[in-house]
C-alpha cells in the first residue's frame, strides 16, 4: 500500500509540473512577449567574465567596472537636448545619430547610447540621470589586463554586430563578445550567463515593481575561470627579446603539447583595446600596413622553413630505405643536376654522414637523399605523394587542431600540384624539378607554430599531442579528448636517434657552436630562408629570414621551440641567440650568457625594415 501511495504522489507531482509547463508554453504568452510589452522594462544584470591565469597561477586578465548609458527610444520625452548633450560631452549631430540607431534597432528595447563610461564619468552623471526620461545607466564589466604582453593570444572583446546577433539570439545590441584569441575561442565558457529582471510600469511610465512578483527574473551566472598553458614570465621575456624586430617565437612542452610561449612581433599592449578608446586604437593598428601589429606571424605567417626542414628529409630518407645514418655523401661545394645552375653549398669537410650532414647543413647531402626518395618509385608522382604522406603524419600542410581561432595551414605540395604546374601529361616533370623541397625552400611553407611542433615531434622521437593553449577550465576535470590523444608519425622511432645527434652537434661543432649555453645540452638547427617579394610585377629577393628550431635538454626534453626573425640575415645571428636565451630562461629562470642577451635586447632591425626594396637572388644554405 505504501509503495502505491508513493508512486501515486510521484505521478501526481509530475502531472502538476507538466500541466504548469504546458500552460506557460502554450497558453500563457506573457513570457515570450515580455520584451515587446510597453508596460514591462527588461533590465539585464551582466555577469563577471571569467578570469584568465597562466600555468603558474599568475593572473593575466581580470575585470573592471564600466557603465553604459542605455536608451529606450519610445520613452524619451520632454528632453532638454542642450543640457543632455552638454552633460554627455557630445555634439548635436552625435546625439541625433545615436538616437536614430537606437530607434532602428528597437523603439521598445534598451540599446546602448554611450557605452563604457569610466567610474569618474559615471559619478558625474549618476545624480543627473533622473532628469532624462528614457535614459538609464547599466553597469557591466570590462577586461582589466594585468600584463602588457600576449595580446595576440589573449585577444580582445568587442561589441556584437548584427551578424553575430542573427547567428546567436543570446546576444543583444550593446553586448560584448570575444573577438580574437582566447577570448573568442573560449567565449561560451568565459562569458557566463546574463541575468534579467522584468520591471512593471504604470500608465505614467513609472516603475512600480517586479513583474508577477519576479517569477520570470533570473540571476547572472559568472563565467568560469580558465588556466592557460602559457608561462607569463617567459612571454614577457620573449617579447623583450623581440623588440625592434618582426617575427615570432613559439615554445611547446613536448611531453604534453602545451604551448609555453606564443609571441608575435611587433605587438601591442592588450589594454590598448579596452574602453571607449578601443575603436580609435583598433583603427590605428589595422591601418598600420607596414609593421602589421594585428597580423599574428606565428599562426598566420607562412614561410619557407629553410634548413630545419632538412631533419625531415633525413627521417623520410631513412624510413624509405634510401639512406642509412652511416653512409657518407661527398660534396664539392654545390649540387649539380640536370644541366641546370648548381645549387650552392658553403664550405665544410667532406664526405659527411647524417650527423655531420645535419651539423654542417650540407645542401648536397639532403638533395641527394630527397632525389633518391622520389626516384625510388616508378613515377615522380608516386614518389612525391609518398613524401607528402610522411610529412602529413607530422601534422604539416594542415591545421593541427590547436585551440586558437586564427591560423594558416602552410603547404606541402603533392603530385596534383606539380601535375597542374607543369601541365602534365603534356609536359613531364621529374624529381630534379622539385629539388628545392629537400632544403625547405621550393613550394614548401610552414608557420612558426608548425616549425616548433616539428621540433617537439623530433624530441619525442615520433609522437605528439596536438599543441594547445588551455590547461584547465575551473570546475571541469578533463580537457577535450583531442588534446589528450597521442598521435604517431609514419617514421620509426629508431630513425630519430641520428637526427637528434646531428642537431646536438649543431651546437658542438656546427652552425651554432658560438652560441652555446653552458651546462644545457641543446639540440637545434639553424635556418636561413630566402625571402622573395613581388614588387611592381617583378619577383625580387630581400634580406633572408633568420630561423632556428631547438629542444632541450637533449635526453629529457622539456621545451621545444621555433624562432623566426624576418630579414634577420642568417639563422644563428638572431633566431639562434633568441632560442638559446628562451631555453635558459625557462629551464633556469636566469641568464648566464649576458653577452648574448645584451646583443639581442639592444639590437634592432628597424633600419633593415626601412631600406628600399632591392636585392639580387642568391643562395644561402646554413
Amino acid at each position: 500500500m505504501r509503495k502505491l501511495l508513493l508512486l501515486g504522489l510521484t505521478l501526481c507531482s509530475g502531472l502538476v509540473f507538466a500541466a504548469r509547463l504546458f500552460y506557460l508554453q502554450i497558453y500563457d504568452s506573457s513570457f515570450q512577449k515580455l520584451s515587446e510589452n510597453n508596460a514591462i522594462k527588461m533590465v539585464y544584470d551582466y555577469p563577471e567574465r571569467g578570469y584568465i591565469f597562466d600555468r603558474n597561477g599568475e593572473l593575466m586578465v581580470a575585470n573592471q567596472p564600466a557603465y553604459d548609458i542605455m536608451v529606450i527610444p519610445r520613452n524619451v520625452k520632454d528632453l532638454d537636448t542642450l543640457a543632455f548633450i552638454t552633460d554627455m560631452g557630445i555634439t548635436k549631430e552625435e546625439f541625433d545619430r545615436k538616437l536614430k540607431k537606437a530607434w532602428t534597432y528597437s523603439p521598445r528595447i534598451p540599446s546602448p547610447f554611450m557605452p563604457q563610461l569610466t567610474k569618474e564619468e559615471f559619478a558625474a552623471l549618476q545624480e543627473k540621470m533622473y532628469q532624462y526620461k528614457g535614459f538609464f545607466i547599466q553597469k557591466r564589466s570590462l577586461r582589466d589586463y594585468q600584463v602588457d604582453h600576449s595580446a595576440n593570444v589573449l585577444g580582445f572583446i568587442g561589441e556584437v554586430n548584427e551578424a553575430i546577433m542573427n547567428r546567436n539570439p543570446y546576444y543583444r545590441l550593446g553586448d560584448y563578445i570575444g573577438m580574437t584569441g582566447v577570448e573568442k575561442q573560449y567565449e561560451d565558457i568565459l562569458r557566463g550567463v546574463k541575468g534579467v529582471k522584468y520591471i512593471q510600469k504604470d500608465r505614467f511610465n513609472r516603475d512600480i515593481g517586479p513583474y508577477k512578483d519576479g517569477i520570470f527574473d533570473t540571476i547572472p551566472v559568472s563565467g568560469r575561470d580558465i588556466v592557460l598553458t602559457l608561462d607569463a614570465e617567459l612571454q614577457a621575456y620573449g617579447q623583450l627579446l623581440m623588440q625592434n624586430k618582426r617575427g615570432g617565437i613559439v615554445a611547446i612542452e613536448p611531453k604534453t603539447g602545451e604551448i609555453l610561449s606564443l609571441i608575435t612581433a611587433p605587438s601591442y599592449d592588450p589594454d590598448y583595446l579596452v574602453g571607449r578608446k578601443r575603436s580609435k586604437n583598433y583603427t590605428g593598428l589595422y591601418n598600420d600596413s607596414i609593421a602589421k601589429p594585428l597580423f599574428d606571424r606565428v599562426l598566420e605567417g607562412q614561410y619557407a622553413p629553410g634548413s630545419p626542414f632538412k631533419a625531415l628529409t633525413s627521417l623520410i630518407g631513412m624510413q624509405e630505405g634510401v639512406v642509412t645514418a652511416e653512409e657518407r655523401i661527398s660534396c664539392s661545394g654545390a649540387y649539380y643536376y640536370g644541366g641546370r645552375k648548381p645549387l650552392g653549398c658553403h664550405a665544410h669537410r667532406s664526405p659527411l654522414d647524417m650527423v655531420g650532414g645535419i651539423a654542417n647543413s650540407c645542401n648536397t647531402y639532403f638533395c641527394t637523399i630527397y632525389r633518391r626518395t622520389i626516384e625510388k618509385y616508378d613515377s615522380p608522382q608516386e614518389g612525391i605523394d609518398a613524401w607528402h604522406d610522411h610529412l602529413e603524419s607530422f601534422g604539416l600542410g594542415n591545421y593541427m587542431g590547436y585551440d586558437l581561432p586564427s591560423g594558416r595551414k602552410g603547404y606541402i605540395p603533392d603530385s596534383g600540384f606539380y601535375n597542374r604546374s607543369y601541365n602534365y601529361p603534356k609536359y613531364r616533370w621529374y624529381a630534379t624539378a622539385t629539388i628545392s623541397n629537400a632544403i625547405g625552400q621550393g613550394e614548401v611553407t610552414m608557420t612558426p607554430m608548425q616549425m616548433a611542433h616539428t621540433a617537439a615531434v623530433i624530441a619525442n622521437k615520433g609522437w605528439f599531442y596536438r599543441p594547445h593553449i588551455i590547461k584547465q577550465i575551473k570546475g571541469v576535470d578533463t580537457l577535450p579528448q583531442k588534446y589528450t590523444e597521442k598521435h604517431y608519425t609514419t617514421i620509426d622511432p629508431e630513425h630519430f636517434e641520428p637526427v637528434i645527434e646531428g642537431m646536438f652537434d649543431v651546437y658542438n661543432e656546427g652552425t651554432a657552436k658560438f652560441i652555446q649555453v653552458p651546462g644545457i645540452e641543446i639540440c637545434g638547427k639553424t635556418g636561413t630562408a630566402e625571402n622573395f617579394m613581388r614588387i611592381d610585377g617583378e619577383v625580387v629577393q630581400l634580406t633572408d629570414h633568420s630561423i632556428f628550431v631547438a629542444f632541450a635538454p637533449k635526453d629529457d626534453p622539456k621545451i621545444a621551440l621555433a624562432v623566426f626573425v624576418e630579414n634577420g640575415y642568417w639563422g644563428s645571428r638572431w633566431a639562434g641567440r633568441i632560442a638559446g636565451l628562451m631555453i635558459e630562461k625557462y629551464l633556469r629562470g636566469e641568464i648566464s650568457r649576458k653577452d648574448m642577451e645584451d646583443f639581442v635586447i639592444n639590437g634592432s632591425l628597424e633600419e633593415e625594415y626601412a631600406k628600399p626594396f632591392s636585392g639580387e637572388p642568391f643562395i644561402i644554405n646554413q
